[in-house]
């Protein structure tokens, strides 16, 4: 990658690792605030520990790639660029498996709805894969590349930002409004274009165009006889099926007296 005919402008070289560590950073915040009130902890099944892994493992490599550019350390960039490529895999398969089984069981966060987080899980997760690999793709494309990574990360933030985010309180729009925050992002990277070079570039409007998109086809599964069908369809013959797929569990709350 180089500099030239990319249409990089001025001091991109520090934006970009700006707004790559002020993404992880609010990752990571949203987890460690969770696991410091006690609403998290270590004692869960393997594969969620394996799911913590490999997710949090994919903000590592990103924050790392954007370091290693910043420093023109291009070598290792391409390498672990490849390796980035792979670990797409385990993330859409322990994605799936760890939301199909909290579905099964019917432990959902009471602030989402059962059959809307099935689907928001795993779509979210295409399509952060989809624009991931759209921007492997035009590697060359040094502008192209790192704005619809940027995008495609923007997607993945959604757990971190909802742990963040007062989710209780806004029930019955707690994902509308975790989804919204999440699109603030490449917003920011169009107003740091439009300021630096006087327009917008065209990957960020395809990386939200996408994104909302995405909100749009979640909104319509979850409430057509398509997501009630496929809802149906995971929980069958588990504890899951006892659920309805639109209501809002119950919040946690302390045992019943004696």
């Amino acid at each position: 990658m180089t500099a030239s005919n990319t249409g990089r402008a001025p001091g991109a070289d520090r934006v970009f690792p700006g707004l790559a560590i002020t993404m992880v950073l609010v990752v990571v915040a949203g987890f460690s605030i969770q696991l410091a009130a006690g609403r998290s902890s270590f004692d869960a099944p393997l594969m969620v520990h394996a799911h913590a892994v490999v997710f949090m493992g994919w903000l590592a490599i990103f924050l790392v790639q954007n370091l290693l550019i910043a420093t023109g350390q291009v070598r290792w960039h391409r390498p672990l660029g490849w390796l980035a490529t792979v670990w797409l895999v385990p993330m859409l398969v322990l994605g799936w498996l760890v939301t199909e089984a909290m579905v099964r069981q019917g432990n959902v966060p009471f602030f989402f709805r059962p059959l809307q987080f099935l689907v928001f899980d795993p779509l979210s997760l295409v399509t952060f894969v989809g624009l991931t690999i759209a921007a492997v793709v035009l590697r060359r494309s040094t502008d192209w590349h790192r704005r619809l990574h940027y995008s495609a990360m923007a997607i993945l933030m959604g757990p971190g930002v909802g742990r963040i985010l007062p989710v209780p309180l806004l029930i019955p729009w707690a994902w509308e409004a975790t989804a919204a925050v999440t699109l603030l992002f490449p917003v920011i990277g169009m107003i740091i274009d439009l300021r630096k070079t006087g327009r917008i570039h065209p990957a960020w409007v395809w990386g939200f165009g996408v994104q909302v998109a995405m909100i749009i086809a979640i909104e319509a599964i979850t409430f057509s006889p398509l997501g009630t069908a496929f809802y149906d369809a995971v929980v069958a013959g588990s504890p899951g099926a006892a659920v309805a797929p639109l209501d809002f569990p119950p919040p946690p709350g302390p045992p019943p007296a004696a």
